[in-house]
């Protein structure tokens, strides 16, 4: 039996929300020089084996003209596509695939991730300046350590 770590959410009777998997969120604000400088951070830290499917939703809209991408070191774009202009990325759209466009989509496939392997955001080309965007891992263990924190 998987041992989580993270807490589960809730609904008004205080009943465990599982049934789509366990969901960990980290939002990024980013900042020149800091977080939206280009090269990679680690979004979300895996241990055992895991399902995850993995989503952002920007907050403010991103300014600066760098690339963004989403996935593991080796595969820095297997999870979620390069937009090749984050400034495409606006206030309210989801960050799904290459052309962040919508408000509403399905979500992206389910993908297995092996101990070790880190979920990380790469910013490439030039740093971005300004926006936010909340990053969203809904996961499931399928080994008995399977966890996933953000980072």
């Amino acid at each position: 039996m998987a041992q989580i770590l993270s807490a589960f959410s809730r609904d008004a009777n205080g009943t465990p929300i599982w049934t789509d998997g366990l969901i960990a969120s980290k939002a990024i604000t980013y900042v020149a020089g800091t977080t939206g400088a280009t090269g990679v951070t680690t979004l979300f830290t895996v241990t055992g084996v895991v399902t995850v499917r993995v989503f952002g939703v920007c907050g403010t809209t991103i300014t600066g003209a760098g690339t963004l991408e989403v996935g593991i070191s080796g595969a820095t774009a297997v999870i979620l596509a390069q937009i090749v202009n984050a400034t495409d990325l606006a206030a309210n759209e989801l960050y799904l695939d290459a052309t962040p466009t919508t408000q509403v989509e399905a979500l992206p496939s389910q993908l297995i991730i092996s101990n070790g392997q880190d979920i990380i955001q790469t910013i490439g080309t030039t740093a971005l300046t300004g926006g936010q965007i909340t990053y969203y891992c809904i996961w499931t263990p399928l080994s008995s350590d399977g966890n996933v924190v953000a980072a």
